[in-house]
């Protein structure tokens, strides 16, 4: 017997729009259930590229950043998840490995870690052969992959513009292999971080180069600062480079100090005279402390230090001449500062003549007598709260051959133009206190130093690295250590590299992070910071001759 069931029209809807029905009286439908899969990505150093990250052997993840990430393609309640890293980053290479990466899914999924590695340094360009370190210029203004700036003894300056590049003027360079002086710089270089590739962007190719000043306060071509080493740099707020003063050649060719002023337009490709005299070993002019004026100049002088602190320049002591007839050239402890708006300078604090002692006061407590003493070659550093520090640094005997070195660490505001003594100690000579390499402590210090290297992370922590003085043991020489300050405890931490002097460099491999890494011993290079907070350090002076280029990722 057959049956037959046949549908109206209108009851053959009600069965197709029963489960829908069905919702709006109250009974659930439930989709497929999936979990979805992620964690932290942290130290990654790349700035481009980053890490690709895989899960299940298929669903790729491109991570360009530190912080959290979640695959697009989820998991079925109960499935497995497995999470990989594809490719390595590769600008700089690092090697991130992955913690929690593999299970199974009864819920989302969050701590996945991914760690990429901190706390290393990595060679970047340049030569790790101290007899290959001769420059290759390439053509004026064009990068090339073979392009590098050719080894630098000391002195020579540094600024990091808007766009994270990497910018190099001038220094002092020296024979390959005999390491006599050869004479001084004027060539002005551009590192870009994404290519790796070095140009040349300005001035010559030979050493002790005239200065062509042209007319001051007018932009052109042809203008040029002279041939010189340890002068002082700055960026402003348009992203031109700034320099000041330094030792080498005027507009006649004469050697001396200097205290000529430049602005260069990284737009234009022009440098502009904006003040000071072309001539060497200018007396300046003090002026009233405390009062500005169009007339006052700061003495010539090089191996000063200086910061640009909300578009005011703080420029602190170096060795050059006082202000006296017939002048005197030593070691200075005059600060000076320079408002960018008016092109005006302010002689604040300190001595306009040589060789003045410091009054420490009580350690930690501000004091309107408090001053730094005399010094050349000290580190310097702006803090997130627009203050200026100061650390170590030489002074040059009065028999013109012994050195003496500071540990001292000096904080002045410029609200209330006060300095205050914060950290090291007010005698000479100090060893270094480094305590467990890692672990910050009130009784860690550097030992004293000068000719180092230095930098403000993007935390507003102040580091340090290298320069000639004493190590742990009290004996001198070329150091290679790394120091982090923090500003909040006034507490030092010994971070990488020794605590003994005359340490070579393990390179590892060109371009590639690696715990072992580690720059040689030195003094007298430039330093920088990149927008992702990594500190870059490039040649200076040590047992070999390099022109080599590092990046340290904290």
């Amino acid at each position: 017997m057959k049956l037959s069931l046949k549908l109206s029209f209108p009851q053959l809807a009600i069965l197709v729009l029963l489960p829908y029905l069905l919702v709006g009286c109250g009974t659930s439908y439930k989709a497929p259930v999936t979990y979805t899969i992620g964690g932290m990505v942290t130290n990654l150093a790349a700035a481009s590229g980053g890490v690709v990250l895989q899960d299940n052997g298929g669903n790729n993840l491109s991570v360009t950043a530190n912080g959290s990430f979640t695959f697009t393609t989820g998991v079925a309640p109960g499935g497995a998840y497995a999470v990989t890293v594809f490719t390595q980053p590769s600008n700089p290479v690092q090697t991130c490995s992955v913690a929690n990466g593999s299970g199974t899914a009864n819920a989302n999924v969050t701590n996945v870690a991914v760690n990429c590695g901190h706390n290393e340094w990595a060679w970047m360009s340049g030569s790790s052969d101290a007899t290959k370190n001769g420059a290759t210029y390439g053509t004026l203004g064009v990068a090339a992959a073979t392009n590098v700036p050719g080894f630098r003894n000391f002195g020579a300056v540094s600024w990091t513009d808007t766009s994270g590049n990497l910018w190099l003027f001038g220094g002092n360079e020296l024979t390959p292999q005999t390491l006599t002086n050869s004479g001084d710089l004027n060539d002005l270089w551009k590192y870009n971080i994404a290519s790796g590739q070095w140009t040349w962007v300005s001035g010559s190719n030979l050493i002790n180069q005239n200065g062509n000043y042209g007319i001051l306060n007018t932009p052109a071509a042809t203008n040029v600062p002279g041939a010189r080493d340890s002068a002082v740099s700055w960026i402003d707020a348009s992203g031109n480079l700034w320099l000041f003063g330094g030792r080498g050649n005027d507009s006649t060719g004469a050697i001396g100090y200097l205290n000529d002023l430049w602005e260069y337009s990284v737009s234009t490709n022009e440098w502009t005279w904006k003040g000071g005299s072309n001539l060497a070993n200018d007396i300046g002019n003090f002026g009233t402390q405390g009062t500005a004026a169009a007339t006052n100049l700061p003495s010539a002088r090089a191996f000063s230090t200086v910061q640009i602190i909300s578009g005011e320049v703080w420029l602190f002591g170096g060795f050059g001449n006082d202000s006296e007839t017939p002048k005197v050239q030593d070691n200075l402890n005059d600060l000076w500062e320079y408002t960018l708006s008016t092109g005006v300078w302010t002689w604040v604090s300190g001595s306009k003549l040589v060789d003045e002692v410091g009054v420490y006061g009580t350690k930690g407590t501000v004091g309107p007598l408090n001053i730094p003493g005399a010094r050349y070659s000290a580190a310097s550093w702006a803090d997130a709260s627009g203050n200026f520090w100061l650390f170590g640094g030489s002074n040059l005997e009065a028999n013109g051959t012994t050195v003496d070195y500071f540990n001292d660490l000096w904080e002045f505001s410029t609200v209330s133009k006060e300095w205050t003594w914060m950290n090291g100690l007010s005698g000479l000579n100090q060893k270094g206190t480094y305590g467990t390499q890692g672990t910050a402590a009130s009784g860690n210090t550097p030992g004293a130093r000068g000719d180092l290297f230095s930098w403000t992370d993007l935390s507003g922590n102040l580091w340090l690295f290298g320069g000639f003085g004493n190590d742990s043991t009290l004996t001198q020489g070329e150091l290679n250590d790394l120091w982090e300050y923090s500003v909040s405890t006034n507490e030092w931490t010994w971070k990488n590299g020794s605590n003994m002097r005359d340490q070579n460099s393990i390179f590892g491999t060109l371009g590639q992070l690696a715990p072992g890494n580690i720059p040689e011993s030195r003094e007298g290079g430039a330093s920088w910071v990149d927008a992702s907070g990594n500190l870059w350090l490039f040649a200076g002076s040590g047992a070999d001759a390099f022109n080599d280029l590092w990046m340290y990722f904290p």
